[in-house]
C-alpha cells in the first residue's frame, strides 16, 4: 500500500537560535532528530553565543516571523509545537497571535528569561505578555524555579512551594505545569508535575557533578513536544524526556570551556530504545 502523504510526526520549534549549539532553536533541533521526528522552526532571534555566554543577538522582523508560520503552515503537518526565547513584548505577543492563528498542535511554553550565562533574555513588559498572551495557550509550560518564582511571586523551597506555584501557573491558564527542581541545592533533581485535573506526581533523579548543562530546558521541552508528536499522553512523554535529559547531563561530552553542552547521542550510547527510555 502507498504510504499516507504528510504523514510522519512533525514538530515545530518557536525560539532563538544559538551560535555555539548548546541551547535555543540548535538544541530543540538535536533532540528532535535523536527522537525520531521530523522537524521545523520559526527562527525568532538570532545570538552570537557560546559556552561562556551570549555576546549579541537581533530579534528578526515580524514579519519575516509571520512568514515563517504561514510557510509551515502551507506545507506540514505539525502535531505538537514548543516556545524558546522571544526576546521581547513585541516576538511574544507576535508568536501568540501566530499560534492562535494555525494549529501546530499542542503547545509546549519554555519561559526562556535568563541565559545560562546569566544574560537576561526577557524585560518586565516581555514577561507580562508571556504571563497573559501565552502562558493562556499552553497545554504545558515548563518553567525552572527562577522562572516559576519569577511568572508567581511565589518563593520555592520546599515541595509544598512547587504545589502552590504550579496551581497559580494553571491559574494564569496554562493546562498543565512542569516545574524543573534543578537549579535547587540539594543532590536530586526534583521536578513537580500538575495535570489539567488537577492529579500531580514528581520526577526524580540524581544530579550529575558537571558544568556541561547547557540547554537542558530546551532539551526536556523539545523531547515533551517529540513525544507527544509520536503519540504518546502527556504524562508519558514527561517521564520519558527526564529519562532523556537526565542521560545526555550523565554522559557528558567535552566542548567548550563555560557551561558546556548536553550529549544528544546518550540514549543510542546507553542502548535505550525509544520504547523504554
Amino acid at each position: 500500500m502507498p504510504q499516507q502523504i504528510n504523514s510522519f510526526p512533525q514538530v515545530a520549534t518557536i525560539a532563538g537560535t544559538d551560535s555555539g549549539g548548546g541551547a535555543g532553536i540548535m538544541a530543540d533541533l538535536k533532540t528532535f532528530q535523536a527522537r525520531h521526528v521530523f522537524a521545523t522552526a520559526v527562527v525568532v532571534a538570532v545570538t552570537a553565543q557560546n559556552t561562556l555566554g551570549v555576546q549579541a543577538s537581533k530579534l528578526m522582523p515580524q514579519t519575516l516571523i509571520d512568514a515563517q508560520f504561514q510557510s509551515l503552515a502551507a506545507d506540514f503537518q505539525i502535531r505538537a509545537c514548543k516556545t524558546g526565547m522571544l526576546g521581547d513584548s513585541n516576538h511574544v505577543r507576535a508568536v501568540a497571535a501566530n499560534l492562535k492563528k494555525y494549529d501546530f498542535g499542542p503547545i509546549i511554553v519554555d519561559p526562556v528569561m535568563i541565559a545560562k550565562g546569566g544574560a537576561t533574555l526577557l524585560n518586565a513588559e516581555a514577561i507580562h505578555n508571556l504571563k497573559h498572551e501565552l502562558v493562556p495557550l499552553a497545554t504545558l509550560i515548563t518553567p525552572n524555579v527562577p522562572e516559576a518564582q519569577t511568572l508567581t511571586g511565589q518563593k520555592i523551597e520546599k515541595k509544598a512551594d512547587f504545589i502552590t506555584a504550579a496551581q497559580m501557573l494553571q491559574n494564569l491558564g496554562a493546562k498543565n505545569v512542569l516545574i524543573k527542581g534543578g537549579h535547587l541545592d540539594l543532590p536530586q533533581a526534583n521536578d513537580y508535575v500538575l495535570l489539567s485535573d488537577h492529579t500531580g506526581f514528581w520526577l526524580t533523579a540524581p544530579k550529575s557533578a558537571t558544568k556541561r548543562t547547557h540547554g537542558t530546558g530546551d532539551t526536556i521541552s523539545a523531547c515533551i513536544t517529540a513525544e507527544l508528536a509520536r503519540g504518546a499522553d502527556l504524562a508519558t512523554a514527561i517521564s520519558i524526556s527526564k529519562k532523556y535529559v537526565t542521560a545526555t547531563i550523565a554522559h557528558s561530552i567535552q566542548v567548550g570551556h563555560g557551561h558546556g553542552p548536553l550529549n544528544h547521542w546518550a540514549a543510542q550510547k546507553e542502548g535505550l530504545s525509544f520504547e523504554n527510555i
